[in-house]
C-alpha cells in the first residue's frame, strides 16, 4: 500500500519544522556574535553575513524551506502551514538550553496545547485538488477574490515600510513580522505554484514554457528576499523567544486566507471538517501565545535615576561593604551653569 499524497506532505512539513526551529536559534547566536563586532542588522547592519553561525542557521533554514516547499505539492496549505507550530517548540526548546531563555511550566503546556490542535488538524485536512497545468493556477490567481488580497497585501507592506518601520521598527514587532508575514503568504501560493508546475514537467508535461510559470518564480523570489531581510531585523531586535510564536501566528493566518480563497482548499469539505480545522488552528494558536506569554524577555539593563550621581567610597581597600559610605548629589542642589 502507498503512502498517501497528504502523508507525504506531512512528513515533510514536520521535517521542515524541525529544520526551520533550529535555524532560528543558529541565526539568532550568529546575529549577537556579529553585532557584537560591528553594526547590529536591526539598525541597518550586514557584519551578520561574514558570521559563521548565521550562515549554518541560513543553511538549515533553506534545507527546511525546500522541505516544506515540496510539502506544498504534495498537500494542501491548510495542513502544511499550521504544522509549523513544531517550529516553535523546537525554537523554544533549543532557546532554553543554548540562548538561555528559560521555558516556564505553561510554556510547557503551550507547547503540548500546539501539538493537540496540530493533530486535529491533520485528522481533518482536505486532500490536495489535482491541477494539471500552470495555467489552471493562472486561472486560480487572477480571480477577482484574490486579486483584492494581493492589493491589499502589497498596500499593507508599503504602509508598514515607508510610514511604521522608520518610527516603530525597533519598539513594536509587530511592524518587522507583520511585513514577513504579508510578503510570506504570497511566497506560500507562488511556491506551490512553482512546485506544482516542477512535478507535472517531471511527469512529462513540461510547464518551463509558459510564461505563468517564470512570473511565480520571479514573485516567490521578491517575496523570499524581502521575508529574510525583515525576519534578520526581527531576530536581532527582539527576544527569539517572541520572534518565533508571533511570526508564526501572523505568518499561518495570512497564508491560510490566501490559500482559501486562491486554491479553494475547503470546497467539497462539510461544514464539520471546516470547523473542526478552525478549532484545531484556534488551539495552535491558542499554545503559541501561552508559549508566548510565558517566556522570559531578555533582562535589560537597569537605567539609573535620571538628575542622579552615586560614588562608592572606600577608605581602605580591605573594609567590608558595611563600611562602605553612600554619597548622592542631585542635580537639583546646584544652579544650572
Amino acid at each position: 500500500m502507498g503512502v498517501s499524497e497528504n502523508a507525504k506532505g506531512l512528513i515533510l512539513a514536520m521535517a521542515s519544522s524541525a529544520f526551520i526551529g533550529a535555524s532560528f536559534i543558529l541565526k539568532k547566536k550568529g546575529l549577537k556574535r556579529a553585532g557584537a563586532a560591528g553594526t547590529r542588522a536591526g539598525v541597518g547592519g550586514y557584519t551578520y553575513l561574514l558570521e559563521p553561525l548565521w550562515w549554518a542557521g541560513m543553511i538549515t533554514m533553506i534545507v527546511g524551506e525546500v522541505a516544506n516547499f515540496v510539502a506544498y505539492v504534495y498537500a494542501p496549505a491548510v495542513l502544511v502551514t499550521p504544522l509549523g507550530a513544531l517550529s516553535i517548540i523546537v525554537s523554544a526548546v533549543l532557546a532554553h538550553f543554548l540562548l538561555k531563555e528559560r521555558i516556564t511550566k505553561m510554556g510547557i503546556v503551550g507547547c503540548v496545547t500546539c501539538i493537540m490542535g496540530s493533530v486535529v488538524i491533520v485528522i481533518h485536512a482536505p486532500q490536495e485538488h489535482t491541477l494539471n497545468s500552470v495555467e489552471e493556477i493562472w486561472v486560480l490567481a487572477t480571480q477577482t477574490a484574490f486579486l483584492v488580497y494581493v492589493v491589499a497585501t502589497i498596500s499593507l507592506v508599503l504602509v508598514l515600510v515607508l510610514h511604521f518601520e522608520p518610527q516603530y521598527g525597533q519598539t513594536n514587532i509587530l511592524v518587522y513580522l507583520g511585513i514577513c508575514s504579508l510578503m510570506g503568504s504570497l511566497t506560500v501560493v507562488s511556491i506551490k505554484a512553482i512546485g506544482i508546475a516542477i512535478k507535472l514537467t517531471l511527469e512529462g508535461v513540461s510547464q518551463i514554457a509558459y510564461p505563468q510559470t517564470w512570473f511565480f518564480l520571479t514573485v516567490a523570489i521578491i517575496c523570499v528576499v524581502t521575508q529574510l531581510n525583515y525576519l534578520n531585523k526581527a531576530l536581532d531586535t527582539f527576544n527569539a523567544a517572541i520572534v518565533a510564536p508571533v511570526y508564526y501566528v501572523m505568518f499561518t493566518t495570512l497564508t491560510i486566507i490566501a490559500s482559501v480563497i486562491m486554491f479553494k482548499d475547503w470546497s467539497g469539505q462539510n461544514v464539520s471538517s471546516i470547523a473542526s480545522e478552525i478549532s484545531g488552528f484556534i488551539t495552535v494558536l491558542s499554545g503559541t501565545i501561552i508559549l508566548h506569554a510565558t517566556r522570559d524577555q531578555e533582562p535589560s539593563a537597569p537605567q539609573p535615576q535620571a538628575g542622579t550621581v552615586t560614588w562608592y567610597i572606600r577608605g581602605d581597600s580591605v573594609k567590608s561593604s558595611e563600611d562602605e559610605r553612600l554619597l548622592t548629589l542631585q542635580n537639583s542642589d546646584y544652579p544650572e551653569p
